[in-house]
């Protein structure tokens, strides 16, 4: 005996069919005329079985792209740099750079492996660091995730990276990195004045 239930059906709402002349329940919904977008949520139409089934075979959804557009949205990785609640900043991974800061996801997939391998040395070496550098200095290099081959042109390009990663207007707003972004400015304030970088 075949299941009844349908994937995509809402039994609840009470809402009728939006095709015209349908007297049956309005179980299935499908994109309205005003999408889902920054001003947030998007309308909703609501069909029966049938309706839904005509509406779905019509639809196009490359309606109103271009030609480079739809290109695009068919590439294989279209979206994928998008931040939803698995791709969020982080992604849950503590210091690890933001999807969306790199135009191609093995970009991203090599930047998270060499943070991987670089603290890996990091602890590695913390037993033989350069001697040149003060605690408080190697600790600051440490925040900054610089080795003690770094000169000031590493420094300062490492800065602009974390002070884009961590500021909240590059997060939405999200005031959360705030502590991660002040002990990098003090740690980069520190190592700007060092005798010991070149």
């Amino acid at each position: 005996m075949p299941s009844p239930r349908f994937h995509g059906r809402v039994e609840s709402g009470g809402q009728g069919c939006d095709a015209p002349g349908c007297r049956e329940a309005g179980e299935f919904r499908a994109p309205g005329r005003r999408p889902h977008g920054f001003d947030g949520p998007g309308e909703w139409r609501w069909f029966c079985l049938q309706h839904v089934r005509e509406f779905n075979a019509g639809y196009d959804w490359f309606e109103g792209m271009n030609a480079e557009e739809i290109i695009a949205a068919q590439s294989p990785i279209a979206g994928w740099q998008t931040e939803s609640r698995v791709f969020r900043p982080t992604a849950g991974i503590h210091d690890a750079p933001r999807w969306a800061d790199y135009a191609d996801p093995l970009d991203a997939i090599s930047a998270r492996a060499r943070g991987i391998r670089e603290r890996a040395e990091g602890r590695a070496r913390d037993a033989t660091f350069d001697a040149r550098f003060s605690p408080d200095e190697t600790r600051a290099l440490e925040v900054m995730g610089l080795g003690s081959d770094t000169d000031r042109t590493k420094l300062r390009r490492r800065y602009s990276e974390l002070v884009r990663r961590y500021h909240p207007d590059r997060n939405g707003g999200d005031r959360r990195h705030e502590a991660k972004l002040t002990a990098v400015v003090e740690a980069y304030q520190l190592l700007r004045k060092s005798p010991s970088l070149a």
